[in-house]
């Protein structure tokens, strides 16, 4: 597969209860451009997605905005990334944000960052893409999701054949060697999702 040149971000679009949420987001947007790697991300300006974002330009990183037109007020869409792209829906948003990323991370958020990696959880466990999936378990927030899919596999939900592999980092200096190493043990004919599968995103 390479390199990882690209990283999308799945976060919340409110700053959460915990300093430590906002502190990760900053950090990481920090780690990025230091190492020259993009950001895709949502778009916005607030919460842990604005943080994120911020934290890459103001360190000389390349950020790339992806957000739905329905969204552009209520989540304060930041003009400032390097390419900005309106879509007309989420559906087109989620491809987009698919299509120029290398790995996927997932730092604390609710419902839509939930969705979100869940859905690319989805489309790996099917084998249509193998870019690497991250979670930031920043203070044991993503423990519940990691004890419920740890309840289907005890219950025969998620099948031997159907693994689901998810990696993990508790901080956030860990991510980017992590999904370096990922990226560099995946061959590189299943970088891209598979034809069919892309034209249903």
């Amino acid at each position: 597969m390479g390199d990882i040149k690209t990283v999308c971000v799945y976060c919340g679009s409110g700053a959460g209860s915990n300093p430590r949420f906002i502190e990760a987001a900053i950090a990481f947007g920090r780690q990025l451009a230091l190492n020259n790697v993009g950001l895709v991300y949502g778009g916005g300006s607030i919460g842990l997605m604005g943080a994120v974002a911020k934290a890459a330009l103001d360190h000389g990183g390349t950020v790339t905005g992806i957000i739905p037109s329905f969204l552009t007020k209520k989540e304060h869409m930041l003009e400032r990334v390097q390419e900005l792209i309106v879509t007309d829906d989420m559906h087109e948003r989620k491809r987009l944000m698919f299509e120029r990323s290398d790995a996927f991370v997932a730092l604390p958020g609710g419902i839509g960052t939930l969705e979100e990696l869940v859905e690319q959880l989805t489309w790996q466990q099917l084998g249509r893409h193998k870019k690497p999936i991250l979670i930031a378990n920043i203070d044991g927030f993503w423990e519940p999701l990691l004890a419920l899919l740890d309840h289907m596999r005890d219950t025969a939900f998620i099948r031997k054949n159907l693994s689901v592999e998810l990696l993990q980092a508790d901080a956030v200096e860990r991510i980017l060697p992590m999904l370096h190493a990922a990226a560099a043990a995946t061959p590189a004919e299943a970088e891209a999702v598979v034809p069919e599968i892309a034209e249903r995103f």
